[in-house]
């Protein structure tokens, strides 16, 4: 059986490709190191990580300045024995490049960025005479007046230049549809299918397709347009946005689409961020028909009749047991760094997390009181090359549970502890530090901002509560317990002897719909020293995250 989100957690923007029997998906990253997971089926029901495409910082240059730039919407495509993910790396500037692969596991290439490929979410298509096109998004002038649309161009994959003119070959289904984006060329029954993302990533997300019998046009729309959105049911629906779809076909005929969705907390709350599901496809009279039947995403499908199989290492959306890590050898693909890793602040020894107390803290305080757009705010990237002293997984379930052990001797301004992390602007971190009476205190610290009406962005920080531990203590539990938009915080020597600092604390300020930006849900551990790099480290040694969703009730 099909359970969606196949990829529960923040994996927005999924691609999806074939290779006879295996089929690779990848997903956005955004400004998380590793870059791009890749995960690996072949039942399309059970889905392993087999690495990060981008794990080499040649190849991922990012800033933990703004969470929500770095990689947008990658691409995974196959072609005579070589695999090419192509993406959009926003840390840099809008730019556009290609790694390769004979191996999706890897290594990958370093990177081959095309130059005047402008735009974001590019896509690689190649046709039956064994030519490559590039698509992507591009703003133009037309008597229609400047707007968004989509641009195709052939592209010579030896040295990895556009070729010849640039076509507009799309602008959505809609009349002045907003954000036409995450372009896909397919060829079927002797027509070209642009299958596009429109309507902008909140509520009104959906998918589009149009067909020509000319890669460069002109494209006829689907009457049937959008072949996939929830706009139409209401914001209570408890799958919201809906879009961004990449087509796959399999063995035997049939075909699939894997889309982003979000599942809800009461209603309204997008915690988790942007997920993956997948949903069958059937085609009629030339036009796919997606979800038949509901025309909907749907908690369950019927398996899709693929060989059996059984994966080596646990598939992404298998919680039957806890999640443990005891820090016995590397870390796995569970888990990311905030910005490309400079120096080696995070090192995995004698059964510990060693984490450095780096000088940064997790709040980029230098965007306090300034324009808080996120293509604003990515247009002053790149000032702070430290690090932050942070490792996280995402969180993937409304309800869920994640208890820590540490060791650690706080001195004035040190702290170090376990993080909800939606963004820089926007977290609850359970931190032990010094108190003033110079004993250990655990504390609740919320992170909030908002937006005056000039769009500025501020920034508040408040206590929520605190514990006071005894003196000279050095080893603590903190355990933070989610439950749907709430979340408890308790801290002790152990789990058996835990106190409340912090109880049914409202966290829906984490939703990306009030946070803003494009990530969802972290959770980790950090370390700083608030203003100076100390040669010190907390050590972590063990990490338990428990998934508590119901049955058949994964929305809340």
């Amino acid at each position: 059986m099909i359970r969606n989100p196949i990829l529960p957690g923040f994996y927005p923007d999924p691609s999806i490709c074939r290779v006879e029997d295996d089929f690779y998906l990848v997903t956005s990253s955004f400004s998380y190191f590793p870059g791009v997971p890749i995960f690996h089926s072949k039942d399309l029901e059970q889905w392993v990580q087999i690495g990060h495409v981008l794990d080499r910082p040649e190849q991922l240059p990012l800033t933990h300045e703004m969470i929500s730039a770095g990689i947008f919407a990658p691409t995974i495509r196959y072609h005579e024995g070589t695999f090419y993910m192509i993406t959009t790396n926003m840390s840099m500037g809008v730019v556009n490049f290609v790694v390769t692969a004979t191996d999706p596991a890897g290594p990958w290439s370093d990177m081959h960025i095309i130059k005047g490929a402008d735009g974001i979410d590019p896509s690689l298509f190649w046709d039956e005479d064994g030519k490559c096109y590039y698509t992507g998004t591009t703003r133009f002038d037309d008597e229609a007046g400047s707007r968004q649309g989509i641009w195709c161009s052939e592209i010579d994959l030896a040295t990895f230049e556009l070729v010849g003119e640039r076509h507009i070959i799309g602008t959505g289904a809609q009349v002045n549809a907003e954000s036409p984006e995450g372009p896909h060329l397919y060829k079927k029954d002797g027509y070209y299918y642009l299958m596009i993302a429109e309507g902008g990533t909140e509520h009104f997300h959906a998918v589009t397709i149009s067909r020509s019998q000319s890669i460069f046009g002109e494209y006829e729309n689907h009457q049937g347009n959008p072949i996939l959105t929830h706009r139409h049911l209401g914001k209570g629906f408890p799958i919201w946005n809906v879009g961004h779809g990449d087509l796959v076909e399999l063995q035997n005929g049939d075909w699939y689409m894997v889309c982003l969705g979000s599942r809800l907390s009461e209603g309204k709350h997008k915690l988790l961020g942007r997920e993956t599901f997948l949903v069958p496809v059937m085609w009629e009279d030339g036009w796919p028909v997606v979800s038949k039947g509901t025309g909907k995403v749907e908690w369950t499908y019927p398996s899709p009749g693929l060989p059996s199989w059984q994966p080596v290492g646990r598939a992404i959306n298998e919680f039957e047991q806890p999640v443990v890590e005891n820090f016995e050898q590397e870390l796995g693909f569970d888990w990311n760094f905030l910005g490309t890793p400079r120096e080696e602040f995070a090192k995995v020894e004698a059964g510990r997390l060693r984490l450095k107390l780096l000088k940064n803290a997790l709040v980029p305080w230098e965007f306090d009181n300034t324009d808080g757009s996120v293509f604003s705010r990515i247009a002053k990237i790149g000032k702070t090359k430290e690090n932050v002293s942070f490792v996280g997984r995402r969180q993937q379930h409304l309800d869920f549970q994640a208890t820590v052990t540490v060791r650690f001797s706080p001195e004035e301004s040190e702290s170090a502890g376990i993080i909800i992390l939606q963004n820089d602007a926007n977290q609850l971190r359970l931190e032990i530090t010094k108190g003033q009476e110079g004993n250990p205190v655990v504390r609740c610290i919320r992170v909030i901002s908002h937006y005056d009406q000039a769009g500025i962005q501020h920034f508040t920080e408040a206590q929520l509560g605190e514990v006071v531990a005894a003196p000279n203590q050095s080893d603590f539990t903190l355990q933070v317990k989610g439950n749907g938009s709430r979340y408890s915080f308790s801290a002790g020597t152990t789990a058996d002897n835990l106190q409340s600092v912090a109880d049914q604390v409202d966290g829906s300020f984490l939703g990306s719909e009030t946070a803003g930006g494009f990530v969802g849900a972290y959770i980790g551990m950090f370390a700083s020293g608030n203003g100076q790099t100390k040669e010190k480290y907390a050590d972590f040694e063990t990490f338990i995250y428990e998934g508590f969703e119901p049955e058949g009730e994964w929305q809340r």
